[in-house]
């Protein structure tokens, strides 16, 4: 007999009768301790996971998870990872969803500086190293304005989001960023 040919036992528990009487009946034998203990696991099961602290997720790529003294919070990104990529950025859209964004990684931390051209939406830019931890916040880079925006000399990642968010969650300088792009050194690592 293989495994799909397993044959199904019905066990009659008090002559014959209905499905309900015969629940009935072995509910009366064994008393209601499997239902309680699967109801019990379960909501167990729900009450760790909504419990959990928002540092305890895995990284995922296509989210960035920030923490500070403000608590921590999450936001849908893109990644730009390479020259072209990094050059389009955000240009040419006419919005951006509030918990979304992108983050624009360097292999080595490098001096970095952007511009707004052709990016019609205002942004925050938020400066971050190689430990993943943030060193500069721009604040409310001004739609289509080419004035540099100088990030420092070690930057290793740039994270872009709507203009005042960072001031509205109050995230600063020193603040840490969770995602696998700053592998286990870093300040806040994936687990």
């Amino acid at each position: 007999m293989g495994y799909g040919a397993a044959r199904r036992r019905t066990v009659s528990i008090g002559g014959q009768g209905s499905r309900a009487a015969r629940r009935s009946a072995r509910a009366a034998l064994m008393g209601n301790a499997p239902r309680r203990a699967a109801l019990w696991c379960g909501f167990m099961c729900v009450a760790l996971f909504a419990a959990r602290p928002a540092f305890a997720l895995d990284c995922a790529l296509d989210r960035v998870e920030l923490r500070g003294d403000f608590g921590a919070l999450s936001f849908q990104i893109e990644i730009a990872d390479d020259a072209s990529e990094r050059a389009q950025g955000l240009m040419n859209r006419d919005s951006l969803a509030r918990g979304a964004g992108m983050l624009f990684l360097y292999q080595t931390p490098q001096r970095v500086a952007f511009w707004m051209e052709n990016t019609l939406i205002p942004l925050d830019m938020i400066f971050v190293d190689a430990a993943g931890v943030i060193t500069r916040i721009h604040e409310n880079a001004v739609p289509l304005d080419r004035t540099p925006i100088a990030g420092g000399d070690s930057v290793r990642a740039v994270l872009e989001i709507n203009a005042g968010l960072s001031q509205r969650y109050g995230f600063a300088v020193g603040d840490e960023l969770h995602h696998p792009a700053f592998g286990p050194t870093a300040a806040w690592p994936c687990t």
